[in-house]
């Protein structure tokens, strides 16, 4: 469409006034919007610092269910369980993630238990409880595909009978979400989501967060490149996100957020399903430390950021920020 140009046209005239920018502002971000990662440790009123994650902490599930609390009052739809497993639980064959009573599925029934109204997502991968620090299972040096799935449909069956509403398949096996929706589907569960890590690029923004979970150690000098994507690729992001929405997937991700919001666009403007996109923890990280050093407005670059997710197309963040952002929409009316 044609339109006239200056000075018949003036832009700036819609932006002299902040009611007038409101107005017509085309995107917000909402509360609705926010799901809140957290970490649970083992022990009782104790929250450790995340020294790589500024401001952010492991909590025992007692105080977990405290914070749960609080997001659910604020308004945040759901939160992620991320467990910090003992290492002395770790093992090559990740045992630990299909024990009914290992610490991510205690602290998903105590929070379901006092903090019913919000919504738990857990991941289904072995990464958390893997000696090895991959996502599935080694043989002979290779993470192997089939035999890891069905691990992973028993960790998902677990982690549902535990009271996870999303299950959230993060390890990028190939056929998984199928094989998860049937394990689901025939063990009672039709009614749990599938929040499928659709397109998940083998980055360097996760470093943080495998120190939270402690799987840095594990993985040493190895890498996540045979399964996880190539950053240099689009198409593939797409054939991912088809195969997964063809599985049975309810919802799909791209992760990282940031680096990648062209693929966030792209996922959207094609599938038109619900899509989300996980601000993961370096980019947490690099916000958050050039905010501590006074380069940067810790609240206008959260902000900032977290409207480009929308801008791009996110139904849904995934943010550290989480809770600060849901505090300061409150205080601001939003």
């Amino acid at each position: 469409m044609s339109r006239s140009s200056f000075p018949s046209q003036r832009p700036r005239r819609l932006r002299q006034a902040p009611w007038l920018r409101n107005l017509v502002q085309e995107h917000r971000l909402h509360v609705s919007d926010l799901i809140w990662p957290i970490f649970v440790q083992e022990g009782d009123q104790l929250a450790s610092p995340i020294e790589s994650m500024p401001g952010v902490e492991r909590l025992t599930i007692d105080l977990a269910i405290q914070k749960a609390q609080e997001a659910q009052q604020l308004g945040i739809p759901a939160i992620a369980i991320f467990p910090a497993t003992p290492p002395t639980l770790k093992t090559p064959e990740a045992e630990e993630a299909l024990n009914p009573e290992n610490l991510a599925c205690r602290a998903v029934r105590a929070v379901k238990a006092e903090a019913p109204n919000i919504g738990i997502i857990c991941d289904v991968a072995l990464d958390p409880y893997s000696s090895h620090g991959q996502d599935g299972l080694v043989r002979n040096g290779i993470v192997v595909n089939d035999e890891t799935v069905e691990v992973l449909c028993r960790q998902a069956v677990v982690q549902a009978e535990a009271g996870c509403d999303v299950i959230a398949p993060s390890d990028m096996m190939d056929g998984r979400v199928g094989a998860i929706r049937k394990a689901l589907d025939s063990a009672g569960f039709e009614q749990v989501s599938i929040l499928a890590y659709a397109a998940k690029y083998a980055s360097a923004f996760y470093g943080p967060f495998r120190d939270a979970v402690g799987s840095a150690a594990n993985l040493g000098s190895g890498d996540k490149k045979t399964y996880q994507m190539n950053p240099s690729n689009t198409q593939e992001a797409l054939q991912e996100v088809a195969l997964d929405i063809q599985e049975g997937a309810d919802m799909v991700m791209v992760k990282p957020g940031m680096p990648y919001l062209d693929i966030v666009q792209r996922v959207k403007a094609t599938f038109e399903v619900p899509t989300f996109a996980y601000q993961v923890s370096g980019e947490y990280a690099m916000l958050s430390a050039a905010a501590e050093k006074g380069w940067l407005n810790r609240e206008q670059v959260m902000m900032e950021s977290l409207l480009a997710f929308k801008r791009a197309g996110a139904d849904g963040i995934l943010t550290y920020f989480a809770l600060e952002v849901a505090r300061s929409l409150a205080e601001n009316g939003s």
